[in-house]
């Protein structure tokens, strides 16, 4: 994006010691910010910044930086921050900013805005930003006063990581980074950086209502969503499990909650339980639950099956740290509470319990479990170890989860590449990290979550998904990558279609729109152009060791997968369809 004028002017003049700048970096650094997504601008912030001890990773395009910052924080546990300019460039925050508040994702953003004595005189790119983050942010603010910028970004932070955690906004004149304080400037001590802020257990006699019910109920199960994540309760939620005989099953964006191995483990549930998919034999286990707690769970469409899967007989159970989002769908006992917190207190009621019907009944439910991943593996079996070309999308799965190891992370993007992941890997340990875009589900975040994810663990392994679709967004990042020296290995899942859109048109309305399909594209060849290795896989004999390579040499690999533009996911509204062929 272009600099302003009044951008030019403040890289121009000498940044004095003690300016605005220093204190947002000082403040910044307090909270425990070691990076922040950026690209030049506001300079004064990012020429100040390396003082501190924070290093500025930058981004080709403001909207990738900003899915960089939300896997950022999903994965250290720390609030994400980026940076950008106003007017165009603040416009591009928006939509990773929409995913981050509807998966209650901590972040802030910190928007350089015109001078202010510019204010409402059509300065340069002069937008009226606060009414431009309103449907996208948590909290927005403009600071006007070089004094009170310790006051506003600790409640930027306090905003983004408190209750329902999500992005905050602080606008930040241009004129204000080289101002200096006065000495009347308040100064703060607080450290505000980490997730959860602020924990709190739902009310005990609910938590105890809760724990007679799981005690007595003949068929419990228990989903967990991404909010077991973001409040670290992954452990706690084992321990739960192993003590009360419960069976887990997760939402896409739950899943690592529990390990996928163990035998109460029920997989991923949700509106891709069709044909093939991992948890198609286990429907039984929900639509039969009579007692079902929710935990993190926003019991959104997706993962509802646009609200059929859950029984309407069943008694329900719902636990988030959000009141509003408690018997939004389903009316339920309220657990109004920190997950980890409130979990353990729950663990703690059960175990005053008589619990030996839950234990009587554990080895019927393993039984049940087992059968269902069996028939799975049956189903499943032709398309994992297909030899045809163009490739199973589903071989290439089979091999990857042969070579992931627990500490990998996985990174999906949009559409079909979150549910070929949510179905085909293993979680395999409670914690294990796949990161996908389901608060808005945007096509194009699974690379910048990739190197956000990488920034936050740089020991890790980072693998991403992504179709060739949503690839051809962020296609620029791969730059980034190279710049930035963070290695990653993404596989592009090259069908010439945009699938999704494709798939769904075939079968709502019999016939599809011409954009859908498009013109052969080398997506090796284009990373290779970007300084990045780029290998294309057409034979499938060819994706393991290719897979072992990608994750053994430096540097990012790009591996373009020639996959069949007639697969598809397992998705329940695709079944039976005769308009999908395979």
């Amino acid at each position: 994006m272009a600099e302003t004028m009044e951008g030019r002017r403040a890289r121009g003049l000498k940044i004095a010691n003690g300016s605005g700048a220093h204190v947002i970096a000082a403040a910044l650094r307090r909270h425990g910010v070691t990076a922040i997504f950026g690209q030049s601008i506001p300079s004064a912030l990012h020429l100040i910044a390396p003082q501190f001890g924070i290093r500025q990773i930058g981004y080709r395009t403001e909207n990738a930086g900003a899915v960089m910052a939300d896997a950022y924080a999903r994965v250290s546990g720390r609030v994400g921050v980026v940076t950008a300019q106003n007017g165009p460039a603040a416009t591009l925050l928006v939509p990773g900013l929409a995913e981050a508040l509807k998966a209650s994702v901590p972040m802030l953003a910190i928007v350089q805005d015109v001078d202010r004595k510019h204010t409402d005189k059509n300065a340069f790119q002069d937008l009226d930003h606060l009414e431009l983050f309103k449907g996208s942010a948590k909290w927005i603010r403009r600071v006007t006063e070089v004094d009170r910028i310790d006051d506003y970004i600790d409640m930027a932070f306090t905003a983004a990581a408190t209750g329902r955690m999500g992005p905050a906004v602080l606008l930040c004149p241009v004129d204000l980074f080289v101002d200096v304080p006065s000495d009347a400037a308040v100064h703060r001590a607080a450290q505000l950086g980490t997730f959860p802020l602020d924990r709190m257990v739902a009310d005990p006699a609910h938590v105890g209502e809760a724990a007679d019910l799981l005690a007595a109920a003949e068929r419990p199960l228990v989903i967990a969503g991404g909010g077991v994540h973001l409040s670290g309760a992954q452990e706690v939620l084992a321990a739960l499990q192993e003590q009360a005989s419960l069976p887990v099953a997760t939402t896409t964006m739950g899943k690592g909650a529990v390990s996928e191995d163990h035998p109460l483990s029920v997989g991923v549930v949700g509106y891709f339980m069709g044909t093939r998919g991992v948890a198609r034999h286990q429907r039984e286990l929900v639509s039969g639950a009579d007692v079902i707690l929710l935990v993190g769970n926003r019991t959104n469409q997706n993962g509802t099956d646009s609200w059929s899967l859950l029984p309407k007989g069943a008694t329900i159970i719902h636990l988030d740290i959000d009141g509003t989002e408690v018997g939004r769908n389903y009316e339920a006992v309220r657990l109004v509470g920190d997950a980890k917190l409130t979990l353990e207190a729950l663990t703690e009621a059960l175990a005053a319990r008589d619990l030996s019907r839950r234990r009587a009944a554990r080895a019927a439910i393993e039984a049940q479990i087992a059968a269902g991943r069996q028939a799975w593996q049956e189903e499943s079996a032709a398309a994992r170890g297909s030899d045809a070309q163009p490739i199973r999308p589903e071989r290439l799965m089979a091999e990857l989860d042969a070579q992931l190891r627990d500490d990998d992370i996985v990174v999906a993007d949009a559409s079909y590449s979150s549910i070929w992941v949510a179905n085909y890997l293993r979680a395999r340990r409670p914690g294990m990290r796949f990161i996908t875009p389901r608060g808005l589900a945007g096509l194009g975040w699974g690379l910048p979550f990739a190197l956000g994810a990488k920034v936050a663990r740089p020991q890790a392994r980072v693998f991403c998904l992504a179709g060739d679709g949503g690839f051809a967004h962020v296609w620029s990042e791969l730059e980034t990558a190279r710049r930035m020296r963070l290695d990653v290995v993404v596989a592009v899942l090259n069908n010439q279609i945009l699938g999704y859109q494709k798939h769904a048109e075939d079968v709502i309305f019999g016939g599809h729109t011409d954009v859908v399909d498009f013109e052969p594209m080398d997506h090796a060849a284009i990373a290779r152009a970007c300084g990045c290795h780029g290998l294309r896989i057409e034979d499938p004999a060819e994706i393991a060791t290719t897979l072992r390579e990608a994750f053994a040499r430096p540097g990012t690999s790009v591996l373009d997968v020639v996959t069949d533009p007639k697969a598809y996911p397992p998705i329940t509204s695709f079944d039976g369809s005769p308009a999908l062929e395979l």
